[in-house]
């Protein structure tokens, strides 16, 4: 609910992740089983458009045993009432509370019993709810969609306990000066259309609202014939079809008004000036853009790829030093959108040198146009995107939906189409239009630790605000408790093949045919504070940014022109990776060996690197965000870790080209590098591959000891960051723990973990506790993280300086009751129901599947890790839960770290 207004339509697929899976029992949607992946063609795709008007979307995708179901209704905050912008976003909270025949507790508990993940979005145009979850839960999903389309209780009494939820929300952004910027170019650039205010909306339009308001709303436009339905899984599409015409049929359509047109006004080009307590500054151009139904909406996005290509004269800024950053971004409406071309200054630097920069290189794109090549490498890269959205369900869902509901067209494929026919006269002449000095405005972000937030960001708070009496042991809805009941072991979906070659690379492969595309993600077991010499803290990560400047044999330029040409791209580092069309896998991986094993490291690029990082470094000390995680390593650390070497402007200016040579030479080793490739490729043409371009390479020296030695538990301490441009404090406490990854009693700390409070559920203690029963905080989270020797428990939360107190004392209670107490049979049934059927979390995509191989495969753990979790998972008891937490946890050591407005002595 969270994620609402300035994320485009296209971003849902990385905000949710990677999809989410598990479960063994195959429901009457699921596929049959299948020996090997299926490549994806247009007979996966099934559509209807049922009596009432709903429009569904049914692709079949046979990566892992997921479903995703997103539904969009076609209202936003240009529907919005006058004076009431943040309407939209106040319905799409308040779909998450009763509904007829389910209530936000049950939606809640069944999110979590089912394995799944589920979320919202409000943009200007749109809103959308969405759920990932095991296969076999689809008509569960389905269910509660087609409660929440005519069911919603929008009551006064329910609006009443929600608004201080989401004004807790609004706090946040609206201290962001950033957001801020944005906001106030929004109503410049859209005056007196809907889209002049951000989807966020604002505390004095949430104080005017209340049921009736949101009823309306809720009415007019929450219909099926308002809505698109699209479903992306391992699915039956038939099956799955005729459910949603059970479910969905008998709703009644509504009658949709029209929608107002969108009647631009001429605005004066103007400068919007503010502070920011960020490391670095930056001046942006930010202009109208064309809508994504507009004839030019393809053409403009081939020119924000273009600007945004490594070889581009905007990109070639910070390549060259003259800025430290260059960018480019888009927010698209349906009928309009906000486009952005930026670029960084240091901390003390001059913004309007870094702005005259700017300028000179859209001056002169303006003028003399864009190179064709950069066009056509632009819409190779687009048709590349399309097919690699194929790896993910989530992926695949969200460009359906973005198809359909944003840009009114009937598939993913016509957005390309459209690309395709894009030539560089078309991009040259919406350059020439939307991007033309009077047509722009300049925002100004000046880095300033000593900010003033603004006078409508007091926080929020207090349990009269947004506390819920909501009834949490409400037994589930009688459709959902046969089918959760029994809990079995996932089906395991991967089959990799592991190799060492001769060279001491350790070699994964795992074949997925879902899209013609391979996935490369490779990792040197290194550690910077371990390896770096006395007095070059930094040269890390100074070598790090140095491998954009191309090979012994390439030079930047005809490096990037070489991964355009196959359109790929490429990452090379400690952790490097390549993401290519799977014609072109042999040439991408040689392009990518080259450029790891012999990097160009030209002195003019160590020149512009070493000031660009000596410039940032100066500035992120100094930012409250720094010296907040410093404060937090400090007290976890015993002085005189490595753990706390600290890269200064000092160090970094005390580099020399030869260090970064000697450092490459002395810690890139192939006996420490793993490599996983993932996609359109069998495991002997990879082998194969990869002992041609990396087989050559050869390990000198005694292999170093990369692991740090585990570290006491720390005594407690606290730490008070002031950030005068926060509207709440940041809490983060932590507390090392005295056991590694490879400890059994791993298993009983994540589990109970997720009963006290992991990943802020709603049904985590903590979140009931302190945010459900007290109203605190709009949320609060514990969480783990378990490494090869050293291990670390956190908790985290927000909320008005008077309120750190009574949490924090909330906290300790509900730690020392893990400590004292059995858990509740009902609290370890569903913890291990969401952890054992969520498992395949990080392997429902490509890339998810990637990651996880990679990271355990070098950490020593099995490549089936998860279901060794399981295992452990399912044999728990209440009473190992409680002893681990005796054992392992220390409320009385506990560090904490306070960032907020001038925060007071504990």
């Amino acid at each position: 609910m969270k994620d609402h207004g300035r994320l485009a339509p296209l971003s849902l697929g990385i905000l949710l992740g990677l999809g989410l899976v598990g479960g063994a029992v195959r429901s009457a949607f699921a596929a049959d089983a299948h020996a090997t992946a299926a490549q994806a063609t247009a007979d996966d795709v099934t559509r209807a458009t049922l009596d009432n008007g709903l429009r569904v979307v049914i692709v079949r995708d046979r990566l892992a045993p997921v479903v995703t179901t997103q539904i969009t209704y076609l209202a936003g905050s240009y529907e919005a009432p006058k004076g009431f912008p943040g309407t939209a976003h106040a319905l799409e909270h308040m779909m998450f509370r009763d509904s007829k025949g389910l209530t936000g507790a049950q939606l809640n508990e069944l999110t979590g019993k089912m394995g799944a993940g589920n979320n919202a979005f409000t943009t200007n145009d749109a809103t959308q709810f969405y759920f990932a979850a095991p296969v076999q839960y689809l008509d569960m999903l389905l269910r509660i969609e087609a409660i929440r389309m005519r069911g919603a209780r929008l009551t006064d009494r329910d609006w009443d306990l929600e608004k201080g939820a989401i004004e807790q929300e609004v706090s946040g952004d609206i201290s962001d000066p950033s957001y801020l910027a944005y906001a106030q170019a929004e109503r410049i650039l859209y005056a007196g259309t809907g889209y002049a205010e951000d989807a966020l909306g604002s505390r004095p339009s949430f104080d005017k609202t209340n049921g009736a308001i949101l009823q309306k709303f809720y009415d007019r436009w929450y219909v099926p014939n308002n809505a698109i339905l699209v479903i992306v899984g391992d699915v039956d599409p038939q099956a799955a079809l005729a459910r949603v015409k059970q479910l969905f049929g008998p709703i009644a359509k509504g009658n949709v008004p029209a929608r107002a047109p969108v009647n631009l006004k001429p605005f004066k080009p103007q400068t919007i000036a503010r502070s920011t307590p960020g490391a670095t500054g930056s001046v942006q151009f930010v202009f109208r853009m064309p809508g994504q139904q507009s004839k030019d909406y393809a053409a403009m996005k081939v020119l924000l790829d273009v600007l945004g290509n490594a070889r581009s004269n905007l990109s070639q800024l910070a390549a060259q030093g003259k800025v430290i950053s260059a960018d480019t971004d888009m927010q698209p409406f349906a009928h309009g959108g906000i486009g952005l071309v930026e670029v960084g200054f240091p901390k003390g630097g001059d913004s309007k040198q870094a702005e005259a920069q700017l300028d000179g290189v859209v001056a002169e794109m303006l003028k003399g146009g864009l190179p064709s090549d950069l066009v056509e490498a632009a819409k190779r890269q687009e048709r590349a995107r399309f097919e690699f959205r194929k790896n993910s369900a989530t992926s695949l869902a969200g460009a359906w939906s973005e198809a359909l509901a944003w840009q009114g067209l009937q598939s993913p494929q016509e957005m390309l189409d459209r690309i395709e026919q894009v030539n560089v006269d078309d991009v040259n002449r919406v350059a020439r239009e939307y991007l033309k000095p009077e047509q722009r405005l300049t925002v100004v972000l000046t880095p300033n630790p000593d900010g003033k937030r603004p006078p409508d960001s007091q926080g929020f708070g207090g349990s009269e605000q947004f506390a819920s009496d909501d009834k949490l042991d409400t037994p589930l809805p009688e459709w959902a408790t046969a089918q959760l009941a029994k809990l079995e072991m996932p089906r395991w979906t991967l089959s990799p093949t592991q190799m060492k070659l001769s060279n001491g690379i350790t070699l994964i492969v795992q074949p997925e045919t879902v899209s013609k595309t391979v996935t490369v993600m490779g990792h040197v077991d290194h550690n910077d504070a371990l390896q770096e010499p006395k007095g070059q803290e930094g040269v890390g990560k100074l070598m790090g940014s140095l491998f954009d400047y191309g090979t012994t044999t390439l030079d930047r330029g005809a490096f990037h022109k070489a991964l355009d040409v196959i359109a790929a791209t490429e990452s090379a580092g400690g952790d490097f990776k390549l993401a290519v069309p799977s014609e072109n896998f042999d040439q991408g991986m040689k392009l990518l060996a080259d450029n790891e094993l012999h990097p160009a490291f030209p002195q003019s690029a160590f020149d512009v690197q070493q000031k660009t990082l000596a410039d940032t470094r100066a500035g992120e000390l100094q930012s409250p965000q720094y010296k907040m995680m410093r404060a937090l390593d400090k007290g976890l650390y015993p002085a005189g870790d490595p753990a706390l070497r600290e890269a200064t402007p000092g160090t970094v200016n005390a580099l020399t080209l030869k260090d970064v040579r000697d450092y490459f030479a002395r810690v890139y080793r192939p006996d420490m590098t793993t490599i996983v490739v993932v996609g359109d490729v069998a495991p002997q043409q990879a082998k194969a591959v990869v002992e041609e371009y990396f087989g050559a390479w050869k390990a000198v020296g005694t292999k170093p000891d990369v692991i740090p030695k585990p570290v006491p538990v720390n005594p407690s301490s606290y730490t008070a960051v002031p950030n005068d441009y926060a509207s709440q404090d940041d809490v983060l406490l932590g507390q090392m723990l005295d056991l590694d990854l490879h400890d059994p009693d791993r298993y009983a700390l994540e589990l109970g973990n997720d009963v006290l409070g992991g990943g802020g559920a709603f049904s985590s203690r903590l979140m009931l506790e302190i945010r459900v029963k007290h109203g605190y905080a709009y949320g609060a989270y514990s969480s783990m993280e378990f490494d090869r020797s050293r291990s670390t428990f956190y908790v985290g939360y927000g909320s008005d300086p008077s309120k750190v107190a009574p949490v924090d004392k909330l906290v300790k209670e509900n730690l020392m009751l893990m400590q004292s107490s059995l858990l509740k049979p009902d609290e370890l049934t569903n913890a291990k129901q969401a952890r054992i059927r969520s498992i395949p979390l990080d392997v429902s995509s490509v890339d998810g599947i990637a990651k996880s191989l990679l990271k355990w495969s070098y950490q020593g753990e099995p490549l089936n890790e998860p279901m060794v979790a399981a295992e452990h998972y399912l044999a728990l008891t209440a009473q190992q839960v409680r002893d681990a937490f005796a054992k392992y946890v220390k409320p009385a050591h506990l560090v904490q770290v306070v960032q907020g407005p001038v925060p007071k002595q504990h």
